[in-house]
């Protein structure tokens, strides 16, 4: 089974099971699981508009989660037959196909999904590539954005006084990322508060840029994709293949090793 096809199968049994885990466990003790089932039927939990009873709920609350689990597919599905699937499996009636025909379509479907995801890579790397290229051309035309041989674009925004971090060291930042469009895809600032990391773990674009700035110092950033996440990108993340991304970050400490 193709690694598609099986991200749609555990999804659906992840939701099977979770339902059904909990029917398991043997009961420590009779009476009080009775008291405890009592109990729970008189409480039907949080009043929702249009899911009057439990049975509703939780009808509805594993719809949303099989939704969830099959929204990358869901141009490529039918909810009606799919409805019409569980209800016959459900009743015990005559299926339409097989479990060696199912396997056989959810291999051929995982195909068919792969193909198409790789197809819309190459795509979206191709695109990048040039917006990239034309963006960093006109970027670099700009008063006070200099260009390293890399191909690193920066500017600086506050020059501070402190000494540079170097590869081995580690480094106390806040950044906020973003990409072309201006959408923020990270920023320590949304999460209230500052990055602690070894240079040498991130990206060669961030290790060149923070290497040129003084503890003190904030400046913008824009790095290319051969010196970011490359044509792979953060696969199902939110950077894409070849994408040039964009960083305001200010150096906040060179962080001391403990004391051993």
């Amino acid at each position: 089974m193709t690694r598609f096809s099986r991200h749609v199968s555990v999804a659906l049994a992840a939701t099977a099971l979770a339902v059904t885990v909990t029917a398991c466990n043997p009961p420590a003790d009779k009476a009080k699981t009775e008291a405890k089932t009592e109990e729970a039927a008189k409480d039907s939990g949080p009043q929702i508009a249009g899911l009057p009873t439990e049975k509703d709920k939780v009808s509805y609350m594993i719809g949303m989660q099989m939704g969830k689990s099959l929204e990358q597919v869901k141009d490529e599905v039918d909810v009606d037959v799919i409805a019409k699937a569980i209800k016959s499996s459900l009743a015990g009636e005559k299926l339409l196909m097989d479990e060696k025909q199912a396997q056989q379509i959810a291999e051929t479907f995982g195909q068919k999904m792969q193909a198409k995801q790789i197809a819309k890579m190459m795509a979206d790397a191709k695109t990048n590539k040039e917006q990239g290229e034309k963006f960093l051309a006109e970027n670099a035309k700009k008063p006070g954005v200099k260009t390293t041989p890399s191909g690193l674009q920066y500017q600086v925004i506050t020059e501070g006084t402190g000494p540079k971090p170097k590869d081995s060291d580690v480094v106390r930042v806040h950044y906020k990322g973003t990409l072309l469009d201006g959408k923020t895809f990270d920023s320590s600032y949304d999460r209230g508060t500052p990055a602690t990391f070894p240079l040498a773990g991130v990206i060669p674009g961030w290790r060149e840029g923070l290497a040129l700035m003084p503890v003190g110092s904030k400046y913008k950033l824009w790095i290319p994709s051969s010196i970011a996440y490359g044509e792979a990108g953060t696969q199902g993340g939110p950077i894409g293949p070849n994408a040039t991304l964009v960083f305001e970050v200010e150096l906040l400490e060179i962080v001391k090793p403990e004391a051993k």
